[in-house]
């Protein structure tokens, strides 16, 4: 068993969801369309043709999950607001049967004594704003701003954490340059315009945050991935600090006040985004915590003729454990870019906002999930980050992901992050060996 030593008393041990993922009720009590209803019901975009329309009944069944995650003995829980539920058309009136329900959600994880951690954008842009440009549109980040004014307004009175934005890579990079997010664009200068405006939006919800509930704690969640050279070739170490770049200082670095980094300003060129002036002044607003999503690492050769930026090419170790995700399992990885944040960059205070792996797990003849090799990575995991808190890593708490097993993007229903198992056909939800491992472990905290 993990020794809970290593971490202070006062640690968040939590797990993480998001809105789209888990909450279903698509359409009802006024919600608005999100660029993920529309991308999810185009035909071919998503591995097995599902939707998040019902996807864990959380919109209905939150009540029950919370108890869920009582029993587990989560100290908070991360979720993510719908946009569209409760500003459906992206600006103007707020839908007040929108906001009760995460109103409610708070009411019920206080109760039962779970801090909530809300992420105000977790990829579901109301679709209303794509078809203005969405995320390459500066009205968006103004939009943002606004929506998140309101939500502090209304919950800031009962919830002290925010994040602004989760993982703005994905929203930019994978709904604005590969195509396999929604809105399912591909083209590299609208996706660092994406990114621009997000991390412009972020600053501009900083301030409109704190506006609207003083003295709350806001923070990101970027999502980062330490990048390794395959070989200490000259060029593989260049290779590796590209993918740095790709990943993790273009978006740290201004977030910091360092600006872009020059390297991949070169390497974009005519590709690079529009700076407003005042832009990068916004960017840079001081937050009380950086989130870390992390799940693997980046183990890279340079390969001048690959079509994908940042023109590398992964390499694979086959002695090592792959998830059914297929990313390499590289609990050091944590440790490293933990350590790579802290010394680079000074946050006052980190979260790991997501990690976690999907295996392919089935119920047993008896009822049960022996999820064993997620017990291990979730083991091996903590221990890296206990590891990096006595070397001086500010490390605050930690989020599995996820709670439940749930709606994954692309991947549909073809993948289970979870440690609650959901059977989707009637919505029991089962604990799997992982939930219990967690659950055994926290009463000891």
């Amino acid at each position: 068993m993990l020794d809970t030593k290593m971490f202070p008393k006062d640690f968040q041990w939590g797990s993480a969801t998001s809105s789209y993922q888990i909450e279903g009720a698509a359409a009802e009590d006024g919600k608005g369309e999100s660029t993920w209803d529309r991308f999810a019901h185009t035909p071919g975009k998503v591995r097995d043709k599902s939707t998040g329309d019902v996807a864990c009944d959380h919109y209905h069944r939150y009540k029950d999950d919370v108890a869920l995650m009582k029993n587990i003995g989560l100290k908070a829980y991360r979720f993510s607001v719908a946009w569209p539920r409760v500003v459906p058309k992206g600006t103007g009136a707020v839908n007040q049967a929108g906001i009760d329900f995460y109103s409610r959600l708070v009411d019920e994880l206080l109760k039962a004594g779970i801090q909530p951690f809300p992420t105000l954008y977790h990829w579901d842009l109301p679709q209303i704003l794509e078809d203005k440009g969405g995320w390459t549109n500066r009205d968006t980040s103004k939009a943002f701003a606004d929506y998140s004014f309101e939500v502090a307004k209304r919950l800031g009175d009962r919830v002290g954490h925010w994040m602004t934005h989760n993982e703005p890579w994905c929203t930019a990079f994978l709904g604005y340059h590969m195509g396999q997010h929604a809105p399912g664009i591909k083209d590299l200068s609208m996706a660092l315009q994406a990114a621009h405006e997000c991390l412009v939006s972020h600053g501009l919800a900083v301030k409109a945050i704190r506006s609207a509930s003083p003295g709350a704690q806001v923070g990101i969640a970027p999502n980062l991935y330490p990048s390794y050279p395959a070989t200490d070739s000259p060029a593989d170490k260049k290779a590796a600090q590209k993918l740095d770049g790709y990943y993790n200082r273009w978006f740290l670095d201004p977030l910091a006040g360092k600006g872009y980094p020059q390297d991949m300003l070169d390497y974009y060129g005519k590709a690079c985004p529009k700076v407003a002036p005042g832009d990068m002044e916004l960017m840079a607003q001081p937050i009380d915590f950086l989130g870390i999503n992390y799940y693997s690492r980046g183990l890279v050769a340079d390969d001048p003729a690959s079509t994908w930026v940042p023109n590398v090419k992964f390499i694979e170790t086959p002695s090592h454990e792959y998830t059914a995700f297929h990313w390499e399992v590289f609990p050091v990885g944590l440790y490293d870019i933990l350590m790579q944040v802290h010394k680079n960059y000074g946050f006052k205070a980190l979260y790991i906002t997501e990690n976690g792996a999907a295996f392919e797990d089935k119920l047993d003849e008896k009822g049960q999930v022996n999820d064993d090799r997620r017990q291990a990575f979730i083991e091996a995991h903590f221990e890296q980050a206990g590891r990096a808190i006595r070397d001086g890593v500010p490390l605050k708490g930690y989020f599995v992901w996820s709670l439940m097993d749930n709606f994954e993007w692309s991947m549909g229903y073809t993948l289970r992050f979870g440690m609650v198992y959901v059977d989707y056909a009637t919505q029991k939800r089962t604990l799997k060996k992982s939930a219990l491992w967690y659950r055994e472990m926290l009463s000891k905290v």
